[in-house]
């Protein structure tokens, strides 16, 4: 798994590539705690677009990332594509909790509109 962090604007970006499973997803918990320690405002973008595959442990890594977020007032948007991730995170019913965008301009124009 290969995990890119960039400040944009307003934003923390981190897009992930690569398998979010119990091999990769302690390298994004990583990655994910070093960008909120240091984001502010905190506002994440989540590009999964190319993370073919989700298990338990990374949908936890997802889950305690939206938690740090929310405790601190901040906005997550995960970018993903019709596929495996959007249906784990319906038959899970955390599609109710995260907030979801199909590209990363619809994510970049949700953020800019909240400013």
């Amino acid at each position: 798994m290969v995990v890119s962090c960039w400040r944009e604007d307003s934003c923390t970006v981190l897009r992930v590539v690569g398998d979010l499973d119990a091999a990769g997803a302690p390298r994004l918990r990583a990655e994910l705690d070093h960008a909120l320690a240091l984001a502010y405002p905190l506002h994440v973008v989540l590009d999964l677009t190319e993370v073919p595959f989700c298990d338990s442990v990374g949908l936890g890594v997802l889950v305690a990332g939206l938690n740090q977020v929310q405790r601190r007032h901040g906005r997550m948007i995960l970018v993903l594509d019709p596929g495996m991730i959007s249906h784990l995170l319906t038959i899970t019913n955390l599609d109710r909790h995260f907030e979801t965008s199909a590209s990363m301009d619809d994510a970049r124009t949700a953020l800019g509109a909240a400013a």
